[in-house]
């Protein structure tokens, strides 16, 4: 596996931890020199440290996405520590629920910042040189969400909406590039944000901790929570040369019993 990327750049935002930092370690175990960026120092340097200290080369980087002028400084710093970046893989985000009657207008630009702007920012700042080269490979984390409805997160749903077709449209300007851009479309994973949305429903229903996951679960139509190393894996299979023979996936992952099913 070390062999797929040696000697390639990789940028994962959102890398702090969950399916971020999942990603990262990946990437990393697959051979790419990797800048791990988020918003907190502290994370993103744990996560780089933990992989330095397995023999990779791994590299912290604060970053808001949502910045202009930040994400220009996370294309520049990525260049001077890991030289190209071949792989930009874009896992930042977060959210949070409510009815449309509670939804705040600044819940709402947060959310769409987090996931849209961000997925345009980066795409902005590191696909033209991968154009350049010949190749490259995006890789969006989006959700079930972007590809359907839920309750009470019409704004998450809104913003992964707009990343999945953000992608979709990208994926159409670089057809015949050597660049490829995909978006993965988990349902719900093993991570943070979906232990904050356990909670959210433990405290508005009174409901045990288990019954809210398995209530969750139920209207997702999932057998368990997906591990965010699952995501990753997936991530990684997208840089795999034939993808770039493919363009503009909307890759579904639900878990099925012990295994994890995909499907465009």
């Amino acid at each position: 596996m070390t062999s797929l990327l040696a000697g390639r750049g990789a940028v994962v935002t959102g890398g702090g931890r969950g399916i971020g930092a999942a990603i990262a370690q990946r990437l990393a175990e697959a051979g790419a020199a990797v800048v791990v960026a988020a918003r907190s120092t502290s994370e993103i340097e744990g996560v780089a440290a933990s992989l330095v200290a397995r023999g990779h080369r791994a590299f912290a980087v604060r970053c808001d996405v949502s910045d202009e002028e930040a994400v220009a400084a996370l294309a520049r710093r990525a260049a001077e520590l890991v030289g190209e970046v071949d792989v930009l893989a874009l896992a930042a985000g977060d959210s949070s629920a409510a009815p449309i009657e509670r939804l705040t207008l600044a819940q709402w630009r947060s959310t769409l910042d987090a996931h849209a702007t961000g997925t345009f920012l980066c795409a902005r700042a590191f696909v033209p040189a991968m154009k350049d080269r010949g190749r490259g490979r995006l890789i969006a984390v989006a959700s079930t969400a972007g590809l359907e409805g839920a309750r009470y997160i019409s704004h998450y749903c809104a913003a992964k909406h707009a990343v999945v077709g953000f992608v979709r449209a990208l994926a159409l300007e670089l057809q015949g590039s050597g660049v490829s851009a995909h978006t993965l479309c988990p349902g719900y994973v093993d991570t943070p944000m979906t232990a904050r949305t356990l909670d959210n429903v433990v405290a508005r229903t009174g409901r045990s901790r288990a019954a809210a996951l398995a209530a969750v679960l139920e209207a997702a139509g999932q057998e368990r929570l997906l591990r965010a190393d699952e995501v990753a894996a997936a991530a990684v299979d997208l840089c795999q040369p034939i993808a770039a023979q493919m363009n503009g996936r909307a890759i579904v992952l639900l878990p099925q019993g012990e295994s994890c099913l995909s499907k465009s």
